[in-house]
């Protein structure tokens, strides 16, 4: 009875710093699920950034010519940005109709067609991620100067994610075994054998980033060039009195 009393002590205690359920499995034994958790710094090897240019004429011939005007200037960009041609990928030019909100004469809202509007981009894919990000600074002082550019924040990517989690996943699993072995020290059992694991969040955050490990879905960071990798898994030990 009093060692019964204080195994349901321990384990109050435990669960409240460990974060583990104690379950009822076939044949009246326990089992005890732990989460594990593991995270390591990681930075991103390759960038990609889009930039375009956007313009508007009277007509698809006056708009494409207006466009075609504006490309060796948006080339002369990138080239001094110091892409290799290689790195960039050119979409096709597209022109197409261009419809404007307007109020009528009864106030309401309506489209009307003004003009056309004529696009294209250029996606820079590489490695030198340096470049990439003096090349998004120096793109505010191209707009400036009168050029019809569109642009978005550059993505930084890791390459080796699949082999990131890998890594991960086996100091998780060795968490999962201290945690519950700590609970064992507090409950007066000793952990058994692996019932079953499974996966759950896989984090990529902002360097110095927190998140909720109970957090099933996981996020994926691509604003950052330094990060953090986290794997979090949850574990089914048996337990042995």
């Amino acid at each position: 009875m009093i060692r019964t009393v204080i195994f349901s002590i321990a384990l109050i205690i435990a669960a409240a710093v460990l974060g583990f359920q104690v379950k009822q499995v076939g044949g009246g034994r326990e089992t005890i699920s732990v989460k594990g958790l593991a995270e390591k710094p990681i930075k991103a090897d390759r960038a990609e950034w889009t930039v375009g240019l956007q313009v508007k004429g009277a007509s698809n011939a006056d708009a494409l010519g207006k466009l075609r005007k504006e490309k060796p200037a948006l080339d002369r960009f990138l080239a001094s940005a110091g892409f290799n041609p290689a790195a960039l990928t050119e979409s096709n030019e597209a022109v197409e109709a261009n419809y404007e909100q307007v109020e009528g004469s009864n106030g309401n809202m309506r489209s009307v067609q003004q003009g056309n509007v004529a696009r294209l981009s250029v996606t820079v894919n590489t490695t030198e991620i340096g470049k990439i990000i003096a090349a998004t600074k120096g793109i505010v002082q191209f707009e400036a100067d009168g050029h019809p550019v569109t642009y978005g924040q550059a993505q930084f990517l890791v390459s080796n994610l699949e082999d990131v989690k890998m890594s991960l996943i086996g100091a998780a699993m060795r968490n999962s075994h201290t945690r519950a072995e700590e609970f064992a020290k507090n409950g007066d059992v000793k952990v058994g054998s692996m019932r079953s694991a499974s996966q759950g969040a896989f984090y990529i955050l902002p360097a110095g980033a927190d998140s909720d490990v109970s957090d099933w879905g996981g996020t994926c960071d691509k604003t950052t060039v330094d990060k953090i990798a986290r794997v979090v898994v949850t574990v089914d030990y048996g337990i042995d009195r």
